[in-house]
């Protein structure tokens, strides 16, 4: 059997991508996942008869017409704009913030109402310390407490005033009724779920499902030229300098009868309710509603090797450390390390996307795609493009 171009270790949104172009170039492929499906977090299932994302939705955005068009070489998007309800002490806002929060709130009407009262309601510090001195400066005490406060403790698992002001870096205030979640130019939903997709993309690629890159290192990477890395870059090293810090998340879901919420999401901002969000998948695929709904309840958990990293922690220890793990990866001849963990940088899907075909433009460039199928050069650059990073809160 003839040895593969690439070892690709991740069948999610960056190796699956990786996989595709580089067969699409006449490469031979072996892609590996220790989970036994495809698709990483995106992965989504049939349940009553509703597509469902088993790691939580993801709507697609992005402004690059590229990145959008790529993407639906693969399924049909069908249009969706995201609506997120807030809850706190039972009682529903829009959010992200807008002049229809900002009227129930306050009762301004105008954006000059709204700009006047919220400069009326900052707190006024001059070098705010942490999370909780930013956001009081920004928007004042009753935006955070309502907004801001309970949820951040709960996904983070600290109190905000322990937090570094970086992890949240901005406040949406929107002086508009504009209240959709995102303002992109594309926006959209899989016709028939992102699995489907994958499927498309992995077509003619040989994949090898619960399969344990670290437990057979040596084999796999001996059968292959090279390396396509898109796990924790701290695992790949053996934790040399330490271990990268990660929240994780829960779900539990129920099947129900009728329409539970009314919504795809609704967000919980007390601190003392345990799950920080609701969602209900029907309304993901309102065209294609039954008498039947699937709710899930997402709840922060704490990180550990048998649960999922969803999201790094990009405090400054955690940063610091990334950064000698990141100069042992730019000395690699033969391993790419692309997305969320390799890079530990929570990216959005379309972030993803337009980093794994940034790396085939430069691999590209550099002469391995050209020419004979077998990759035998060795690769000069392992680095991404800066995506910026956008904190959850």
């Amino acid at each position: 059997m003839s040895k593969n171009n690439f070892l690709i270790v991740g069948a999610g949104l960056f190796g699956s991508i990786f996989a595709r172009e580089a067969t699409n170039r006449n490469h031979k492929c072996l892609v590996i996942d220790n989970r036994d499906h495809i698709g990483g977090n995106c992965y989504s299932e049939k349940i009553a008869n509703i597509e469902v994302s088993k790691y939580g939705p993801h709507t697609f955005h992005t402004n690059n017409k590229e990145v959008w068009d790529y993407v639906n070489r693969f399924t049909t998007f069908r249009q969706y704009s995201q609506i997120t309800m807030v809850c706190y002490n039972g009682e529903l806002f829009t959010f992200p913030i807008n002049l229809i929060t900002l009227n129930k709130l306050w009762g301004v009407t105008t954006p000059e109402q709204a700009i006047k009262t919220l400069e009326e309601k900052r707190v006024k510090i001059d070098n705010p310390a942490n999370l909780e001195e930013w956001a009081l400066s920004k928007v004042g005490t009753e935006i955070y407490e309502k907004f801001i406060k309970g949820y951040t403790t709960k996904q983070w698992n600290t109190d905000p005033k322990n937090l570094p002001t970086s992890i949240i870096r901005r406040i949406p205030i929107r002086l508009t009724y504009d209240n959709l979640y995102f303002s992109d130019k594309f926006q959209g939903w899989p016709e028939n779920g992102y699995t489907e997709m994958f499927d498309k993309m992995l077509d003619g690629i040989e994949v090898r499902l619960g399969v344990d890159y670290f437990k057979n290192k040596k084999e796999l990477d001996d059968s292959a030229d090279k390396v396509v890395f898109t796990g924790k870059i701290d695992q790949f090293y053996d934790y040399r300098f330490g271990r990268l810090e990660y929240r994780s998340l829960r779900h539990e879901s129920k099947i129900l009868d009728g329409d539970y919420q009314g919504c795809s999401t609704i967000n919980y901002t007390n601190e003392d309710i345990p799950y920080t969000r609701v969602i209900e998948h029907k309304h993901f695929q309102p065209h294609k509603s039954n008498n039947k709904t699937v709710i899930t309840f997402e709840y922060p958990d704490n990180y550990n090797d048998n649960k999922i990293p969803f999201y790094p922690i990009n405090d400054n220890i955690n940063n610091d450390l990334f950064v000698k793990y990141n100069e042992l990866a730019s000395q690699e001849k033969n391993v790419i390390f692309g997305g969320r963990l390799a890079q530990y940088k929570y990216y959005d899907m379309d972030q993803v996307v337009a980093s794994a075909l940034h790396k085939i433009k430069v691999l590209e460039t550099e002469g391995l795609f050209n020419g004979s199928n077998r990759s035998t050069k060795p690769i000069k650059s392992t680095f991404i493009p800066n995506v910026p990073y956008f904190a959850v809160w």
